[in-house]
């Protein structure tokens, strides 16, 4: 133990002596670590965020289309569509989306009727007149205030709305709460302009699971302009959105990994002369072949996992205290538009342990590779190149 504890003092101070080379190589590796472990950290927490909101979501998602586009569904359909065997409750939905001038951020305007994820309330309760509205912490600081009691909105006349707001909620997920309106049914129908006999959509309760793609094709049949959606294809498709936007950004930063690589291969053909004049003098003063390679990989392991911890916590920092500014335009999409919302700390250990393997141990080869090819030669001719 003693014997390598010196060794490491060793490598330290040889890595210092050479301190611009050194300090080159820790940032160039850890931008590339901190890029890599930014997009795993977004990502992973966007997908858990998403399936916190899909869980609360119906089994069954009916809506209608006209041209492949998500068109009003007549709230008629329910008689026939409750005949259906496999159909335990359907409930019609009015929702809609909502730009704010004033504040540049979208909302979600939502009836009370629908079947949503179970809201916490943190004050007050849910609206029960068209006067009143029920928001989330996000909008309400969006409007400077955490604990505002008034909300205005411009209708689809072109008419300013002022809402009481009677309570303010949370849910498991910030990505739902934070920029969630809820209003009346009939307020909604009023404030979008939506014809009589109109649903966004209807939510449908089916209570044996095993038949939700069944009801989901009796429903198309029965009405071939509806887009029955269940809820395990929600998922699906957001679990391949984020898989697609993850892989682009990759792809993007792709020419950092590239240049890890480029760095690598360089150490791994060959080392300085003045390197091989330090293992020369090591090797003639009484170090082992063994003893060299030691310093060697104690200086590569060094030079890696010291980068590798610096761009996890960088990449943490950028992620989850900074909301991870400089990618999240790609991986969230039109949602940036949303109130600022903060992301809930979430990473797959698995994940590091694998770009750590990726990263690290290619390093410490290509250091120990060529150290080793120079540490069996003859000391006298090392020293003369």
């Amino acid at each position: 133990m003693t014997k390598h504890l010196k060794i490491i003092d060793y490598a330290v101070s040889s890595l210092l002596r050479r301190k611009f080379k050194s300090i080159a190589i820790l940032v160039a590796y850890t931008i590339t670590v901190a890029t890599l472990a930014s997009v795993l950290f977004l990502t992973n927490s966007l997908r858990t965020e998403t399936t916190a909101v899909l869980q609360g979501v119906p089994d069954l998602i009916v809506q209608r289309t006209i041209g492949g586009r998500h068109e009003l569904i007549p709230v008629s359909y329910l008689e026939n569509m409750q005949k259906i065997l496999g159909i335990g409750k359907i409930t019609p939905r009015y929702w809609g989306y909502y730009y704010d001038a004033l504040t540049e951020a979208n909302y979600t305007v939502v009836g009370t009727g629908g079947e949503t994820v179970p809201l916490e309330m943190l004050e007050g309760s849910l609206p029960v007149t068209p006067d009143e509205c029920a928001v989330g912490a996000g909008i309400a600081a969006l409007w400077g205030s955490n604990r505002s009691k008034e909300l205005i909105l411009i209708d689809s006349k072109n008419m300013g709305v002022l809402f009481e707001v009677s309570g303010f909620f949370r849910s498991e997920s910030n990505l739902l709460t934070n920029d969630l309106v809820v209003l009346t049914d009939q307020k909604v129908i009023d404030f979008f302009g939506y014809p009589p006999g109109m649903a966004t959509d209807f939510a449908v309760i089916v209570p044996n699971v095993n038949e939700v793609q069944t009801v989901a094709a009796k429903v198309k049949r029965m009405f071939p302009d509806t887009r029955p959606i269940t809820k395990r294809e929600l998922i699906r498709t957001y679990d391949m959105v984020f898989n697609w936007r993850s892989g682009m950004m990759l792809t993007v930063f792709c020419a950092a990994i590239v240049a890890l690589c480029i760095m690598s291969w360089d150490k791994a053909t060959g080392i300085s002369a003045e390197e091989k004049q330090e293992i020369g003098i090591l090797k003639a003063i009484g170090w082992d072949t063994s003893d060299v390679l030691a310093l060697k990989f104690w200086e590569g392991l060094i030079i890696s996992l010291t980068s590798f911890l610096t761009g996890v916590i960088v990449s943490y920092v950028h992620v989850f205290f900074f909301n991870g500014f400089i990618l999240v335009a790609v991986l969230k999409g039109w949602s940036v538009l949303f109130p600022v919302f903060h992301l809930t700390p979430s990473f797959n250990l698995s994940h590091l342990l694998i770009m750590g393997l990726l990263t690290v141990v290619p390093y410490i080869a290509s250091t120990v590779i060529p150290t080793w090819k120079t540490a069996i030669t003859d000391p006298d001719s090392v020293m003369r190149g």
